[in-house]
């Protein structure tokens, strides 16, 4: 499935009502929690996480549904349920200050977590991805919520994780890197989480899980002196200039850098560039 030299972790196990949660539990310091998104799973932050270890304990769960974690059929994969997930997390581990790294879903799930804990966020670091509503959809990914053939699409033919591999990224993946993004999604039953992440993308208030994304949003200002860096990859098809702009508007102060020739994943296309602005924010506002 996985080799040492793709993902040279050892992954840890929580229950949390009755499924198993995988996450990775690496190094030690000042806790830096890394969110991710969909169709992805902690194997996204794998080169984050080797940069950083030495120096801080970095804590990266894949979502239920996702990655190594289990994938329960007959489960609310909300973002509600997500968020509860992480915090159940970190109270089990016993978390008390902490950074955060998300991407895509993970912006939502962080940000919806950094909403219940928002005297206990150091900073925060954002990359191609949205807390807040929008109606900003691509078609290659609308069609997937249209029933039957969007089960078609993301659980018989895994397009929606085997699309990413080429759509996400402007620079063609190694065989190896390609494999394990997809290792977990290896069948229908596994493709469960993809599918209903996709389902539940908050679009209007007909969605069951526009109420979280509007509380979420409403609880954005809090944070407006934590620092914050944002990360982005220009030719993200999904989450495009708009919403890099958004981001700025939204957090003035923050520390904004536009990659314009990475895609989504942008820790895949532009990780050079990244790793030293990363080492540098957590080396300016985190204790180590």
């Amino acid at each position: 499935m996985l080799n040492n030299i793709q993902y040279p972790f050892t992954p840890k196990k929580i229950s949390i009502n009755g499924h198993t949660l995988s996450y990775l539990d690496e190094g030690q310091g000042s806790p830096i929690v890394m969110l991710h998104g969909n169709p992805t799973w902690s194997f996204y932050y794998r080169n984050l996480v080797s940069l950083l270890r030495n120096n801080y304990r970095v804590i990266v769960p894949d979502h239920m549904g996702c990655g190594l974690s289990d994938k329960p059929q007959d489960y609310p994969y909300l973002l509600k349920n997500h968020i509860d997930n992480a915090e159940k997390l970190l109270a089990e581990l016993q978390i008390d200050k902490f950074s955060l790294v998300v991407h895509d879903w993970g912006g939502a799930i962080g940000m919806g977590l950094a909403a219940r804990k928002s005297d206990r966020i150091e900073s925060v670091i954002v990359m191609n991805t949205a807390a807040f509503p929008s109606q900003r959809i691509p078609f290659r990914i609308s069609i997937c919520r249209i029933p039957i053939l969007g089960d078609l699409l993301v659980r018989a033919f895994n397009s929606f994780a085997k699309g990413a591999l080429t759509m996400a990224v402007t620079k063609k993946m190694k065989p190896e890197t390609a494999r394990g993004y997809i290792a977990p999604y290896d069948s229908w039953t596994n493709r469960i989480a993809l599918l209903r992440f996709v389902q539940d993308i908050p679009l209007s208030p007909k969605d069951k899980s526009w109420d979280t994304i509007v509380a979420i949003e409403k609880s954005l200002i809090q944070f407006q002196n934590t620092p914050m860096l944002v990360l982005w990859g220009g030719k993200d098809f999904c989450f495009t200039r708009h919403f890099y702009d958004e981001w700025l508007q939204r957090f003035p102060d923050a520390d904004g850098h536009f990659f314009p020739e990475a895609g989504h994943y942008v820790l895949e296309d532009a990780f050079d560039s990244l790793a030293p602005l990363i080492t540098a924010f957590f080396q300016k506002y985190n204790k180590v």
